[in-house]
């Protein structure tokens, strides 16, 4: 048996409210929406992986989610225009990212976070 996929449910009263975080701002597609559920995602193949933590490294909480861009200045640039707001970074990390954390409308603390490449 192989894992094809893993998918993060976030439970909302609102879920068109989804929309400007994870698709104006991050850029994800809508993959589904039949309403009462909307699946953001990207048409390329993402990795399977799934993270059990005791704490969020750096002393800050686990995250809720955490997501790879490829450029998390970018990312960084986007959430403050959009009236984000962040709660931790952004900062290199000594294991070897670049991150910051954000809330979406629902509340879920959100890892936003780019790997460094090798000097």
């Amino acid at each position: 048996m192989k894992v094809n996929r893993i998918i993060a449910n976030i439970e909302a009263r609102d879920v068109a409210a989804a929309k400007t975080f994870y698709q104006d701002v991050l850029g994800l597609e809508v993959l589904m929406d039949h309403g009462w559920i909307a699946t953001y995602g990207s048409a390329g193949t993402m990795q399977v992986q799934l993270s059990v933590a005791s704490q969020g490294g750096s002393g800050t909480r686990v995250p809720d989610l955490s997501i790879e861009v490829d450029d998390v200045d970018a990312a960084y640039m986007r959430m403050k225009e959009a009236g984000i707001s962040i709660e931790y970074g952004p900062v290199d990390e000594p294991w070897g990212v670049r991150r910051f954390y954000v809330r979406d409308p629902f509340g879920k603390l959100v890892n936003i976070l780019a790997h460094r490449s090798p000097d």
